[in-house]
C-alpha cells in the first residue's frame, strides 16, 4: 500500500516563524537602546526617580519568584501526576501544612513589601536638601502645603501651569516659558503644579515626580537633578484631541553661569513686554485694561 507523502508547508511555516522571532530577538539585543528602561520606570539624575527604580525593581523581583514558584509546582504537577493506564488518582481533600505554608509565606512577602516602601517612601516623597554648588539665590522659595520643607530653606519654586495643549512655567522673578523648564544643577526645584482647563499630567520619566494637574487644586511635587542635560516628557492624562502633542521638557544647566543669565534675561523680557504694551494703548483706556488681562492671565500664576 502507497501512503501519500505529507506536505511540508507546516513545518515550513513552523522554521519561518522560528527564524522571524531569532531575527527579532538578535536585533532588539544588539540595540542597547531599546531595552534601556524597556520594563522598569526610567531613572535619570534625580534621588526620587532612583528610589522608584530601585523599589520598582525590588518588587519585580519578588513577584518574578513568586511567578516561577507557582508555574514550577504547576508544571511539575502535570508531569509528575499526568494521567496513566491503569491508574487511579488519589482523592485529596486537604493538607493542612500545605495550606498553612502558602498563606504565611503570602502574608510575609507583602509584609516585606510594605515595609521596604515605607523605609523608602520618604525619600521618593520628601525634597533633599541642595547641593552646595546650588543656586544662592534659591531661598525660602518652598512649596507651601502638602509637601514637606526643603532642608535649609533653599529650593527653587516653579509654578507649573497645564493648558490645552501646552505647559507654562513660572519663576519667582516673573519670568515665564512655556513648554520648556530651564532650571539649575544641583539645586530642589518644588513645583506646584495646576491646570486651567482639564485634567493633565506633568511627567519627566527621567527625574521622577510624575504629579496630575487638576483645575481648582494644586499639587506639589519636586526633583534635583545631579548632571546637566536635556529631560524630555508627555501629559500623561488624556485631555483631548491634541494630548500627543502635549510635551514638555526640562533642561539642567550650570547654577552659576548659564541658568543666571537665562533666568535674568528671560525676567527683564517679560517685564519689558508688558511695558511696551502698557504705554502703546496708554491713550485707549478701556483697551489698556483689556490687554492688561489677556497679559496677567498669560505671564502669572493663576492662583486656586
Amino acid at each position: 500500500m502507497c501512503r501519500r507523502a505529507k506536505s511540508g508547508r507546516p513545518s515550513q511555516l513552523a522554521l519561518f516563524l522560528a527564524a522571524l522571532v531569532a531575527a527579532v530577538a538578535i536585533a532588539l539585543l544588539l540595540a542597547g537602546v531599546a531595552w534601556a528602561d524597556a520594563v522598569t520606570p526610567e531613572a535619570g539624575p534625580t534621588q526620587n526617580a532612583i528610589k522608584t527604580d530601585t523599589l520598582y525593581k525590588i518588587v519585580l523581583v519578588l513577584g518574578l519568584g513568586v511567578l516561577a514558584l507557582v508555574w514550577g509546582v504547576l508544571f511539575y504537577s502535570l508531569v509528575r501526576f499526568r494521567a496513566r493506564r491503569g491508574r487511579v488518582a488519589p482523592q485529596i481533600r486537604g493538607n493542612t501544612p500545605l495550606e498553612m505554608g502558602w498563606t504565611i509565606g503570602a502574608v510575609t512577602l507583602v509584609t516585606v513589601i510594605a515595609v521596604i516602601s515605607l523605609l523608602m517612601l520618604g525619600d521618593i516623597r520628601d525634597p533633599t536638601r541642595s547641593g552646595p554648588a546650588a543656586l544662592a539665590e534659591a531661598q525660602n522659595e518652598n512649596a507651601a502645603t502638602g509637601q514637606p520643607p526643603v532642608p535649609g530653606d533653599k529650593a527653587l519654586d516653579i509654578k507649573v501651569s497645564g493648558q490645552q495643549y501646552i505647559w507654562r512655567y513660572q519663576y519667582p522673578n516673573g519670568a515665564v516659558s512655556f513648554q520648556q523648564m530651564v532650571v539649575p544643577k544641583d539645586t530642589t526645584v518644588t513645583l506646584q503644579i495646576k491646570s486651567n482647563d482639564v485634567a493633565h499630567s506633568w511627567w519627566i520619566p527621567a527625574l521622577g515626580g510624575k504629579q496630575d494637574a487638576i483645575p481648582g487644586l494644586t499639587n506639589q511635587t519636586w526633583f534635583k537633578a545631579t548632571r546637566t542635560g536635556t529631560f524630555r516628557g508627555q501629559c500623561a492624562e488624556l485631555c483631548g484631541a491634541n494630548h500627543a502633542f502635549m510635551t514638555a521638557k526640562v533642561v539642567v544647566v550650570e547654577p552659576h553661569d548659564a541658568y543666571s543669565s537665562w533666568f535674568a534675561l528671560t525676567g527683564q523680557r517679560v517685564h519689558a513686554t508688558t511695558s511696551r504694551v502698557t504705554c502703546a494703548i496708554e491713550s485707549d483706556r478701556g483697551m489698556r485694561v483689556s490687554v492688561l488681562l489677556v497679559i496677567e492671565r498669560s505671564f502669572r500664576w493663576e492662583g486656586t
